[in-house]
């Protein structure tokens, strides 16, 4: 009889797509996977432990999970990444009703430990992250039936202050361009259409590999595969950006000009408490490049309000910035005081109402921003890709344009549409109405099938 299995993946698309080798490994071995957890026998919990809210949610969820043992069918509680490459083998005595414990280098180890019949198999497996997953891994896509995570490398070599990823991912470690477009190429076959490209740092892409144009050359090729029709980069570092990219950006059809590159600050005191080896007049000649090379980009960034130190001077020109700017997708963090990162150590800390009231002033900013470029749009024709019925209304559909990507940008709404759209269509749409960050429109031709 198969075992029934039920995983939980907590935190960012790159441990998401761990979590989905760790399925394509258990479903390859025989096992089933159930969604509910009092259907299982074996439960998983991929954690994330980038902040302690984070970590936070990982041990509630843990414990959560650990009463299908004495309340369920749930007979071996395994769990996985961030939360476990952090705290290592302490763990053991604070999560006793926890059977294993996986590092973010040890999730392709799943299935043995699930095989494991004996006591001698190690309740812990911790060690320094080295290992990514190629191309025969056998993963599967969770997240849609017509979009997929790519994941391009894993590890940073940045030591940016406020950041313990490199501490939980380790260093820079690529993969080959053969091996992503074979990945690829597999999940255009299951009907993936878009390819949201994730890493910690993508900029740096293949510079562990020996060359300096390894992310244009990853676009161009992924551009090759059929049945790909959008392509799109996520977390690219600021400084280094390489002139292939922006080339593919421009010229690449299925490369969307969409670029996620977090800048966390503008304000110069900050960037150097930051350690982001950069000022606000680097930055925006970084952004000038951009727009110059690829004048119809889509920006997307992120910022930190309430780093130690932040004051209102700081602050005030960090929306200064923003208004600038005119990014079309911001997010904002309220910094927090993380053990083990050098910021943690620094002083003048801000008040937590105080880094609240900042981040609700950025967003209210964006908003004016998003609002106007979105209501440009009205009357306009854009491809949006279609992903299924809204959860709003089932009389809607959703779907995304190309400077929307997936869960973090907004939707396109979509009435009036005909009998045969299809999810994974590529329609083209007219756009009726705009809010602050989502479209409304309705189909009004077809770009592909």
């Amino acid at each position: 009889m198969k075992q029934r299995v039920h995983l939980v993946s907590l935190g960012c698309p790159k441990n998401r797509v761990d979590s989905e080798v760790m399925v394509g490994s258990l479903m390859e071995g025989g096992y089933e996977f159930v969604d509910a957890a009092d259907d299982a026998d074996v439960i998983v919990v991929n954690t994330c432990s980038f902040i302690q809210p984070a970590t936070e949610e990982s041990i509630e969820t843990v414990l959560d999970m650990a009463k299908f043992k004495t309340e369920g069918k749930c007979k071996k509680l395994v769990v996985t990444g961030c939360m476990v490459q952090r705290y290592g083998t302490s763990l053991e005595g604070e999560l006793p009703e926890v059977d294993h414990f996986l590092g973010t280098g040890e999730y392709h180890r799943i299935r043995d430990v699930l095989d494991a019949r004996d006591s001698a198999t190690p309740k812990s497996f911790v060690d320094v992250p080295m290992y990514i997953h190629d191309e025969m891994a056998p993963r599967v896509n969770s997240w849609s039936q017509c979009s997929a995570y790519l994941k391009i490398s894993e590890g940073c070599n940045h030591k940016c202050a406020f950041c313990i990823i490199p501490q939980l991912r380790g260093v820079l470690r690529s993969r080959t361009i053969e091996s992503l477009v074979t990945e690829a190429t597999a999940l255009a076959m299951q009907g993936v259409v878009e390819l949201n490209l994730v890493s910690q740092d993508s900029t740096a892409y293949g510079k562990d590999l020996g060359t300096k144009t390894g992310l244009g050359d990853l676009l161009r090729a992924l551009a090759k595969v059929d049945g790909i029709q959008w392509i799109r980069l996520h977390y690219a570092y600021p400084i280094g950006i390489p002139d292939g990219l922006l080339e593919a950006l421009r010229d690449e059809p299925k490369v969307v000009p969409y670029l996620d590159m977090p800048l966390q600050h503008a304000s110069g005191p900050m960037l150097k408490a930051m350690r982001r080896g950069v000022k606000r007049a680097g930055q925006e000649r970084i952004l000038e490049r951009i727009h110059q090379a690829v004048p119809d980009v889509s920006m997307r960034t992120t910022f930190i309000v309430g780093f130690p130190g932040e004051t209102d001077e700081d602050f005030a020109e960090l929306c200064d910035f923003v208004r600038d700017q005119e990014f079309d997708h911001v997010g904002v963090f309220t910094y927090y005081q993380e053990d083990g990162t050098p910021a943690a150590l620094l002083p003048d800390q801000v008040d937590e109402d105080v880094k609240v009231a900042r981040q609700a002033e950025i967003m209210r900013i964006q908003a004016e921003i998003s609002r106007k470029k979105l209501h440009a749009h009205v009357g306009t024709v854009l491809p949006v890709l279609i992903e299924g019925t809204a959860e709003e209304s089932e009389l809607l559909l959703r779907g995304r344009t190309w400077f929307q990507a997936p869960d973090v940008d907004g939707q396109v709404y979509i009435n009036m549409a005909p009998e045969d759209v299809e999810i994974g269509q590529i329609r083209a749409v007219r756009i009726t109405e705009a809010g602050d960050y989502d479209l409304v429109g309705e189909v009004v031709g077809t770009l592909s099938a």
